[in-house]
């Protein structure tokens, strides 16, 4: 199937996970603990990974159905109208009354570099029955992408299901603070943490390309179908049972790197689902990586197909 024929066709993505207001300080450095710093300039702007990854996936070319929770307030309202800007189904995203929805607080330094604070908020209220409601959305898709700011039961249930009935299973294990459950990673096409994820959850201290492939390795024997590290400005490197491979990165000036993981992940999923090969989709996902830095914010950041391919790449 040509590129073309992918973007006529497109290919059924679910993404089961979070979605936050974000409120993003820049700051001409992160600041230390007890610092006080002067920040440049505020805004607020629609984020959480699950919403992230789920207008990448839309805007790369998939057809996208988005499962999580909201407040019934402004925010919850707002978050859900960018998803439907987008052309994300919304069907399976429910309005949960009483619970504010869920708020990143994210600092981002001059460089590009960021911190993130989460409050839960209306995601941790996402159930399992929530996602048992759109047995049909994930009958009818090619790959379901899950991360971890919801419920672990939830994310367990979401793996679980994919698995049973044959999806391209992607877990973007973040944010990440110890191992996995054991019985997840057999559930797993496709593990996609960046070096901090990996090292917490393999133990393996992640120092330059060794370390990287000895932590994807770790993950491997631990039943993931493969492992897919992503290194910042290192590139990428891919594990599985033919061994490993690595991918450099596209060079840009990075201006925020908020979203860019989040953008990756949404556009290999696209890829993935138009039937696009491992190797194109990981490469075409940098690009989409790569152009999302060069913008400021979290959606606002994250390109459409054809800025992509419209972008002057030079060769890897």
């Amino acid at each position: 199937m040509n590129a073309e024929e992918r973007v006529q066709t497109p290919g059924r993505v679910v993404v089961a996970g979070s979605l936050n207001m974000d409120l993003i300080v820049r700051a001409p450095q992160l600041p230390r603990p007890g610092q006080t710093l002067a920040g440049s300039r505020f805004v607020t702007a629609a984020g959480g990974k699950g919403a992230n990854q789920a207008v990448a996936a839309a805007r790369l070319g998939a057809q996208v159905s988005m499962i999580g929770c909201v407040g019934d307030d402004a925010n919850g309202r707002a978050l859900r109208q960018a998803l439907l800007d987008d052309a994300v189904d919304c069907e399976g995203v429910r309005i949960v009354p009483d619970v504010p929805t869920g708020v990143a607080l994210i600092t981002v330094e001059e460089a590009g570099q960021n911190t993130i604070v989460i409050v839960a908020g209306a995601n941790g209220e996402l159930a399992s029955e929530h996602l048992d409601a759109m047995e049909q959305a994930l009958l009818d898709a090619q790959v379901v992408v899950c991360q971890l700011e919801v419920p672990e039961a939830v994310v367990g249930h979401t793996l679980a299901r994919a698995r049973a009935l044959g999806k391209i299973v992607v877990l973007n294990p973040a944010p990440a603070t110890g191992p996995l459950p054991a019985q997840w990673l057999p559930w797993v096409d496709y593990l996609v943490p960046n070096e901090s994820e990996a090292q917490l959850l393999s133990g393996v201290l992640v120092a330059g390309r060794e370390g990287a492939e000895a932590a994807a390795q770790a993950l491997l024997q631990r039943g993931a179908g493969k492992v897919l590290l992503t290194l910042g400005e290192a590139g990428a490197l891919l594990a599985g049972p033919e061994g490993v491979q690595h991918f450099p990165a596209y060079q840009v000036n990075a201006v925020d790197a908020t979203a860019a993981g989040d953008t990756f992940i949404g556009a290999f999923a696209a890829a993935l689902a138009q039937g696009s090969a491992e190797v194109e989709a990981i490469r075409f996902a940098q690009q989409a990586a790569a152009l999302s830095v060069t913008r400021e914010g979290a959606q606002p950041s994250i390109p459409d197909r054809q800025q992509v391919l419209a972008w002057p790449w030079s060769p890897q």
